[in-house]
């Protein structure tokens, strides 16, 4: 089992016991989702922005506009740290002090840099697509250059992270057991529902395999 080493930095204080550093667990969990929270300083400003992102082994990719401000800030400083987080469940105790949610989340910390070679900005996009839905990539018709020149790409190397996850049910005072009140969780998941052809689609147009299959799964 493959950890990233402990530190100041990722080292989980709280909630020791719903901490891991373990690689592969904190990638199943990056490749849930494709939105990320990235923070970033801008004069003097804390900011954090959400923002769709890729991962491809230890790089993580991000993608916007040559003047995006977040990017280029993160540029500026060399570093960042990145979360993901996945809403499971809400829990509902006995009292107002026990509820809480179930997640698991990711905390990554690493070094950046900028992605200027063409064929590299191409396949980082396509990472941070596929990411959305797989197989997508190879469905769209090739980027022009005009779009790759106006496009910032930047990459992250995953150098340390942590992950907390929270999976269980209620945790309530041993006295409050007795109460007449009702507790649980109520698990939460996001679903994909029917995909909407565009309206200007050329006729006899049919949705993906791809699609179709991503919808099946997550319906």
């Amino acid at each position: 089992m493959k950890e990233y080493s402990k530190s100041k930095l990722n080292r989980i204080k709280r909630g020791q016991n719903r901490g891991t550093y373990d690689v592969e667990k904190i990638n199943t969990i990056l490749d849930a989702g494709f939105i990320c929270f990235a923070g970033y300083i801008y004069e003097g400003k804390a900011i954090s922005i959400p923002t769709a992102y890729g991962r491809k082994g230890n790089k993580i990719y991000l993608h916007g506009s040559q003047a995006n401000r977040m990017l280029n800030a993160l540029l500026e400083a060399k570093e960042a740290s990145i979360t993901v987080m996945h809403l499971d469940g809400l829990v509902l105790a006995r009292s107002g002090l026990h509820h809480s949610v179930n997640y698991r989340s990711v905390t990554l910390f690493g070094s950046l840099k900028k992605v200027e070679n063409d064929s590299e900005k191409e396949a980082a996009l396509e990472c941070v697509i596929d990411q959305m839905i797989e197989n997508h990539w190879d469905s769209l018709r090739p980027m022009h250059q005009v779009e790759l020149d106006r496009t910032l790409v930047v990459e992250m190397t995953i150098e340390t992270a942590s992950a907390k996850i929270r999976d269980v049910g209620v945790n309530d005072e041993p006295e409050d057991y007795d109460l007449d009140v009702w507790a649980g969780v109520v698990p939460l998941k996001q679903i994909a529902e029917k995909p909407i052809s565009d309206h200007q689609l050329k006729e006899g147009i049919e949705i993906p395999n791809h699609v179709m299959e991503y919808y099946r799964q997550n319906m």
